[in-house]
């Protein structure tokens, strides 16, 4: 990535919101707060949180993005900003139980869950259910990486990873997150790679990946390091469609608009033959 990223991806984005035609912006629809967990013996704190809202574009057929927010599992909120919207697929944008309220794997199990939601009714909203993709920023982006590698958090709902279309983790952790290690009365300077990890999970046969992050120099410690750890493994077992960026000028929390940028070029290279 040139010193010049950080320039021509604001560009792009200016160049692709000009581009937005009034028709596709008017007739697009946002619906919130859809209950994505129903099942008998919920808290009342499950059935506050475990909800989706849901942006949909225009036109029929179209891709679906599953996107998770950060907020180091502790905190965060499902709203979708600008930049998600209008890029020609779903938004499907989900909370999940926080710490310390819930410990792990409770937020992963309900990650699966809004998953296994949208592959259940993204064809009644006019979408395909083989476009969809996984993705979020930070914690978000743990959530993703795990779905995606592990297959036991979709399983229960009869779905396998390998029928997304694509993850694409935003500036995740791929050592076992610092929150599930405080959970256990550890250190962020302790390392932990277990089954909570996605280095753990490692496999060939995943779902196209498209891993991103901030500056080395501006991320949170050691997160283009963890994900270039995470891409270099992927890339030793020959996985087909694995790619990595570190946007160059971006801190951890400013990345994400350009890495949704990114995300959308993947997208449409992934869903181009359809």
């Amino acid at each position: 990535m040139t010193t010049h990223l950080k320039f021509l991806l604001t560009l792009l984005l200016i160049v692709t919101a000009s581009r937005l035609s009034a028709e596709e912006t008017t007739a697009s629809k946002l619906e919130k707060d859809i209950p994505y967990r129903s099942e008998t013996g919920l808290d009342d704190y499950a059935k506050r949180q475990c909800r989706v809202d849901i942006f949909t574009p225009a036109k029929k057929g179209f891709a679906t993005v599953v996107w998770f927010h950060g907020g180091g599992l502790e905190g965060g909120d499902k709203k979708i900003p600008d930049y998600l919207m209008h890029n020609g697929y779903a938004v499907v944008s989900a909370n999940y139980r926080h710490s310390p309220h819930v410990k792990a794997p409770v937020y992963l199990e309900d990650a699966a869950a809004a998953v296994a939601w949208t592959f259940a009714n993204i064809e009644k909203y006019g979408g395909d259910p083989d476009k969809i993709f996984v993705s979020g920023h930070s914690a978000g982006g743990y959530l993703t990486s795990m779905l995606v590698l592990d297959k036991r958090w979709l399983k229960p709902h009869g779905i396998d990873p390998n029928d997304l279309a694509g993850a694409i983790p935003h500036s995740g952790q791929t050592l076992t997150h610092f929150t599930i290690r405080k959970e256990r009365g550890l250190g962020r300077e302790t390392g932990v790679a277990d089954d909570l990890a996605p280095l753990h999970h490692v496999r060939q046969d995943t779902p196209p990946l498209l891993l991103t992050t901030g500056d080395r120099d501006l991320e949170i410690a050691f997160r283009y390091e963890e994900n270039a750890l995470l891409f270099k493994m992927l890339e030793s077992i020959k996985h087909p469609d694995v790619e990595l960026y570190e946007l160059q000028g971006f801190d951890h929390g400013n990345m994400v608009q350009p890495g949704v940028l990114l995300m959308t070029k993947f997208i449409n290279k992934h869903t181009k033959d359809d």
